[in-house]
């Protein structure tokens, strides 16, 4: 059986500083689950993956030399964006859609995924930022892509881009403000979503040990096709590349999280 890898790591100049992740880029399942008892279809929709945020990511990591980690499974099957113990951790319906494959589950086949899929992915982040780390001397700058769906329940959503954050505003606020600096667009703050969530990416990796960060949320149909992709790269590029020079992005800060579950 060919082997199935859970992460890519996209590999560059460390000692820069600056890290993309991609948790939910890909929508593949390892061939053994099938389509977990769904359509094809359903694979295609936001509930299976980040639509756009591969190619993104791909584009901003050889334009920045930033390296990245990229998420290579399905969110249905696992979602590496929630802590272990989160009861979404695997859906049994999403957005509506019953997921027959995890549900009914075991306590064993739960485990399964945690090991072959949600704890190498973690593992990978950490070695990443800890090898950016020692390479530049310095804590590195971490940025997490992901994109929302234009409407929600028939509601439709304004921004075109969002940036979710706990309560580390160090490269939030400039972010935000770089990215309103064109005019052109409606930035979320911490809009559709709100960034504190227990045990997610972000808490568990950069507000925990105190390392700069920023959640990055683009508008699926601004990014659908690669004329969309290739716009948004080239206005998140210097952007990015601008809050990478600040040197206050580069020390450890802890702060405490608003989930309350902060221990330092």
């Amino acid at each position: 059986m060919r082997h199935f890898s859970p992460y890519e790591i996209i590999d560059s100049k460390r000692e820069k500083g600056l890290i993309l992740l991609a948790d939910h880029a890909m929508n593949r399942l390892p061939p053994e689950y099938g389509r977990l008892g769904l359509a094809d279809s359903a694979f295609e929709r936001h509930i299976a993956y980040d639509i756009g945020i591969e190619p993104l990511v791909r584009r901003l990591s050889a334009a920045l030399e930033a390296p990245a980690v990229l998420g290579c499974f399905s969110r249905l099957l696992i979602d590496p964006n929630r802590g272990e113990d989160d009861p979404t951790l695997i859906m049994k319906i999403s957005d509506g859609v019953i997921v027959p494959g995890n549900y009914p589950i075991t306590d064993e086949e739960w485990q399964n995924r945690l090991n072959r899929f949600h704890r190498p992915y973690h593992e990978a982040v950490s070695q990443t930022i800890a090898e950016a780390a020692a390479a530049g001397g310095k804590a590195p700058l971490v940025i997490s892509l992901h994109s929302f769906t234009p409407a929600w329940k028939g509601i439709v959503r304004p921004w075109h881009a969002a940036v979710l954050w706990d309560n580390d505003p160090r490269a939030v606020f400039p972010l935000i403000e770089k990215l309103e600096a064109a005019g052109d667009i409606i930035v979320g703050n911490n809009e559709p979503y709100d960034g504190a969530l227990r045990g997610d990416t972000m808490y568990r990796h950069c507000m925990m040990p105190g390392i700069a960060h920023a959640l990055i949320e683009v508008r699926q149909d601004l990014i659908a096709d690669a004329t969309g992709v290739a716009a948004w790269a080239e206005r998140l590029t210097p952007i990015l590349a601008e809050l990478n020079a600040l040197p206050a992005l580069h020390a450890y800060q802890r702060h405490p999280s608003r989930t309350g579950a902060y221990d330092g």
